[in-house]
């Protein structure tokens, strides 16, 4: 058992590498603006269920509202089916992710965790598409009682997840993947909205971590070697958190010494969305992993509620 002076002062050396990485940004709160990326990805089983609805029954589906912009969660298949008409076009028109041939001629972007998932949706009012308002933003969650019963996490093919759930059998963990922007509303108030639905249904279903896996675009982690560097050394999630890339896998990402690392040069050569994580406290697993399908290399990213920043917290929280 390690004693508790002992875990006091590892606790103690992880929130000073995390007070370290937020010193490094300005105190302005644009730091969800820049969430607008869309290089997360998540999931978990059985696609065939979507024909018969989706993943559970949704209550007070609405989540939030800005101007002509609203984010609520799907209702349907066809919302849903929607959410994975824009992650067609974000991850295989717009970026680099190869499609297989379902995929190429269905325009969508599905795979057998959508049916057991939550899909947050953005909508413009202001726009049509179809019978409905336009679909300009979505996030996919997915809680862990749901994940259970269904076959696991999407983050469980890429890392050992399995036994830092276990050693916390007390905690609720919500997944979050598959986020992506139309690129006309890649901006603060888009992105503000998708935080607002997340932190609604955080609130509402009691999740105290939240994890997923987030992307660099390239599959040569070499060149990645500053950014994968720098999660490495200022961002690791404390030891009770730290799952492992499983080894088949994993790809060393301490490939440059901590005293080589220009910290301000690393952050701005992150992805938005990364940036974005580590403002609200988040830190990193153990390896990365190279997704060639999607022409990314991802990490896992832990973000326990407890370590949000507190002026965010505030921000996502509706007035009462």
């Amino acid at each position: 058992m390690t004693p508790f002076s002992s875990r006091r002062s590892t606790l103690q050396d992880a929130g000073a590498r995390r007070s370290a990485v937020r010193a490094l940004f300005r105190p302005q709160a644009e730091a969800l603006a820049n969430l607008a990326s869309p290089l997360l990805r998540s999931g978990s089983t059985a696609m065939s269920l979507l024909r018969r609805g989706c993943a559970a029954p949704v209550a007070d589906a609405s989540l939030g509202r800005i101007g002509n912009l609203e984010v609520r969660l799907a209702e349907s298949p066809r919302d849903v089916r929607r959410a994975q008409r824009l992650r067609y076009r974000v991850f295989y028109e717009e970026m680099s992710a190869k499609p297989d041939a379902a995929s190429y001629f269905s325009k969508l972007d599905a795979d057998s965790f959508d049916a057991i998932c939550d899909h947050l949706l953005v909508l413009d009012h202001a726009e049509r598409e179809g019978a409905g308002p336009k679909v300009v933003g979505t996030y996919r969650v997915l809680r862990q009682d749901v994940a259970e019963r269904s076959g696991g996490f999407y983050t469980q093919g890429e890392y050992a997840i399995g036994p830092v759930l276990a050693a916390h059998p007390d905690m609720r963990v919500l997944e979050l993947g598959r986020s992506c922007v139309l690129a006309p509303y890649r901006n603060k108030r888009t992105v503000e909205l998708l935080w607002t639905g997340i932190w609604a249904y955080v609130r509402r279903h009691r999740i105290d971590v939240m994890l997923g896996c987030a992307s660099l675009a390239g599959t040569d982690p070499d060149k990645l070697a500053l950014q994968l560097s720098f999660l490495h050394h200022f961002a690791p999630a404390p030891d009770e958190w730290r799952a492992r890339a499983h080894d088949h896998l994993r790809v060393p990402m301490d490939k440059t010494p901590k005293e080589a690392i220009d910290p301000k040069a690393a952050l701005m050569s992150l992805p938005p969305l990364i940036k974005g994580y580590l403002r609200l406290g988040a830190t990193f697993g153990d390896g990365a992993v190279v997704d060639r399908q999607f022409g990314t290399t991802d990490v896992l990213v832990v973000l326990p509620v407890s370590a949000i920043n507190a002026r965010y917290i505030d921000h996502f929280t509706p007035a009462t």
